[in-house]
């Protein structure tokens, strides 16, 4: 009974000119209880508007376009709440972390290495000039290959030097190389021996002006061993320029 209510209910709504009766003996179709089924989504449906509505008499049903769009700004704001989060951490960890160490004022900002340290001219033309770029006048030209120089300061590819003479300028770091050499700044020949004492056998004469390498250096002795024009053998550190008192040098 209450299946023949419910359809001839059904009926009455989908067609209302036809009596309840006539009706249910004319129509044999089963009361449909779910929406029709919808040809398959191939673009967004246009959303009806207010006027359609109010012409249409019905409150508007949500689409799948709706539910498309609200998605959206569920995913939106939980997009911007996660940033908002994230951003605030990040904050949070940085303000965490401890300041940046300085450099220390005995280390170069190019290289980090100790200054001031010793270096040796590559070539036997470099240019000294008045500042650290082309742009800077050349105030020396050095024509002598291994002559020791000391690094003061560095500035991106330049290095400010100083020469046995005290002589300041900068030169490119490509002009110099890290090895230890010396000159000889006595106003006589030094006597090149064989061991570090002043009794040892005299190995060479090394004139005012010459270059060599250093091999060896004790933080200890005043002494230390060079080569120079093919001979080696130790000179006292008071005869050359290119190693501070008491520092050692190792192969």
């Amino acid at each position: 009974m209450k299946i023949v209510r419910g359809w001839l209910l059904v009926a009455c709504v989908c067609q209302a000119a036809i009596p309840a009766q006539a009706a249910w003996a004319a129509d044999t179709t089963p009361p449909m209880v779910g929406p029709k089924t919808k040809p398959p989504v191939r673009h967004a449906p246009k959303p009806i508007n207010a006027r359609d509505k109010k012409k249409a008499g019905q409150p508007h049903l949500p689409t799948a376009q709706d539910a498309a769009v609200a998605a959206e700004k569920e995913a939106a704001a939980k997009a911007h709440e996660a940033a908002v989060k994230a951003a605030a951490a990040k904050a949070a960890a940085k303000a965490a972390l401890p300041p940046k160490a300085k450099l220390a004022a005995d280390v170069g900002t190019a290289t980090g290495l100790h200054l001031p340290r010793y270096a040796a001219l590559k070539s036997d033309a470099v240019n000294m000039r008045k500042g650290p770029g082309m742009k800077y006048p050349i105030d020396w030209l050095y024509q002598r290959r291994e002559l020791p120089v000391k690094i003061l300061r560095e500035f991106d590819i330049w290095r400010l030097i100083e020469d046995m003479d005290g002589i300041k300028g900068w030169v490119q770091t490509g002009t110099l190389n890290g090895h230890r050499s010396f000159v000889v700044t006595t106003t006589e020949p030094a006597i090149l021996r064989a061991d570090a004492h002043d009794d040892a056998d005299p190995v060479a004469k090394v004139m005012p002006g010459a270059v060599g390498r250093i091999k060896t250096c004790d933080a200890a002795s005043a002494w230390c061993q060079v080569q120079t024009g093919g001979y080696k053998g130790y000179l006292p550190r008071s005869a050359f320029w290119g190693a501070d008192p008491g520092e050692a040098i190792v192969p």
